[in-house]
């Protein structure tokens, strides 16, 4: 008997969940991409064009970097209270609109694109680098209404039940752009210059905003009336106080504390250790970043699964000790391919992490607390990463420096004691984690 098959169409539509998160994640995907392309692109531009052969290049290099940081610990806690008083779908159009004028207005401020009578012919380098520095620092505060306003909508068009597969599937948006762009990028600056990268990246928004505005918004993602006069102080400290009394956000944000303590200083010095404690050969180095790309990819597959069957909280510890114990492991490699393996292992299992922290997220927040729960919640989390950061390379670059021993036939240097440590604090995490979650009801609104 023949069985009716279901349209492409209508098979698309299942695959992104339903047809409004297919349109955002699509958008995002290509934002991600764009984003990745011009980050990598800012970075070539200043290497080899603006401060070439300059002394102060590398401080020219991480300006970029800090111009992409600062505002996320400064403005990303103040504005979860606009958030969550504005619509969610007008604050991510506005955002991604300014972010594309923002890009745009790079051709014309850094002399890309000449004006009339060669007004910006001759601008010095250090006006081009303070308007590079500028824009970046203008898109990062934009990104911190848009992003906790994205949480929000997801929470409201993507069912509690697919909300793990919707994580996944951002974590493998994230996770092609960071393969994918970087690769991309440097032939085409070599080719074509910077004027397309910037291009490509304002065209992502543009597309990004299409894809939103056809989003049909469900009645709930209106905003919430403000009965009284506003008050941003007590709103604020209103989401201070609910995120307080709230047990699982509490757990959530300690346990990740203490992973990207760990986490910073992975990040920070594993170029180091598998150059010269693994003995990778330095034209192989780089399968160590791809190979953790795509294991995060294939890990989120993996975990949406088991999300459904074990629940979100228990995969959530689960994925906190096994990344901690790994790399332990990883710490004590002294050959490439182990080494390798091991790296692979940890992309895999921080795929869990990523996977479920989202919907326990969405979860255990009042809606109209979503913009301020993540305006503390992501702050706190990058703040941790880049104090791990400092920590790790003054460690490993004085206290640390000569430590050259072995115990028990395991030799101990800088670099692995550091991530030893780093694993100890992921296991932590996910210690405290499983007993802290203990007896919590982690479905409170099924019946």
């Amino acid at each position: 008997m023949d069985t009716p098959t279901q349209p492409l169409s209508s098979k698309l539509t299942k695959f992104l969940i339903n047809r409004n998160f297919g349109l955002l994640w699509i958008g995002q995907t290509i934002s991600i991409v764009g984003d990745f392309f011009f980050d990598t692109t800012l970075v070539l531009w200043i290497t080899i064009v603006l401060a070439r052969n300059q002394v102060w290049l590398p401080l020219a290099v991480s300006g970029v970097a800090l111009a992409a940081s600062v505002p996320s610990l400064l403005v990303g806690p103040l504005a979860g209270v606009f958030v969550d008083r504005w619509e969610k779908r007008h604050t991510m159009l506005w955002m991604d609109a300014s972010r594309a004028i923002l890009v745009l207005l790079l051709l014309i401020t850094t002399g890309l694109l000449p004006l009339p009578f060669g007004i910006n012919s001759y601008l010095p380098v250090a006006w081009r680098l303070g308007c590079i520095y500028v824009a970046v620092v203008l898109q990062t505060c934009c990104a911190q209404f848009f992003d906790p306003a994205r949480m929000t909508m997801i929470a409201d068009i993507v069912p509690d039940t697919e909300r793990a597969r919707g994580m996944s599937m951002n974590t493998i948006a994230y996770n092609i752009g960071l393969l994918v762009a970087p690769a991309l990028a440097a032939p085409l600056f070599l080719s074509f210059g910077v004027v397309w990268a910037i291009l490509i990246d304002a065209l992502s928004f543009i597309i990004s905003f299409g894809c939103i505005l056809l989003i049909q918004v469900p009645q709930i993602t209106h905003s919430v009336n403000q009965k009284g006069k506003s008050n941003y102080f007590r709103e604020f400290v209103s989401g201070l106080h609910f995120f307080r009394e709230n047990r699982v956000l509490i757990v959530l944000l300690v346990a990740g504390i203490f992973f990207n303590l760990g986490t910073g200083a992975f990040n920070a010095l594993y170029l180091l250790f598998v150059l010269n404690d693994a003995h990778t050969p330095v034209e192989l180095a780089g399968l160590f970043t791809s190979s953790y790309g795509v294991a995060v990819i294939l890990g989120s597959m993996v975990a949406v699964v088991l999300a459904k069957r074990i629940g979100e909280g228990r995969l959530f510890w689960l994925a906190l000790m096994v990344w901690g114990i790994l790399l332990l492991l990883f710490a004590h490699m002294t050959n490439f391919l182990a080494a390798l393996f091991l790296n692979c292992m940890l992309g895999f299992s921080n795929a869990g992490i990523n996977v479920v922290v989202g919907p326990l997220l969405m979860r255990f927040t009042h809606r109209e607390y979503m913009g301020r729960v993540s305006a503390i919640f992501s702050p706190v989390i990058q703040a941790a990463q880049f104090f791990s950061i400092i920590v790790a390379g003054f460690l490993a670059s004085t206290l640390l420096k000569g430590l050259h021993t072995s115990i028990y036939e395991v030799k101990v240097g800088p670099i692995d004691t550091i991530f030893t440590g780093a694993g100890l604090l992921a296991i932590l995490a996910g210690t405290y984690a499983s007993i802290a979650l203990h007896g919590v009801d982690m479905n409170p609104h099924k019946t």
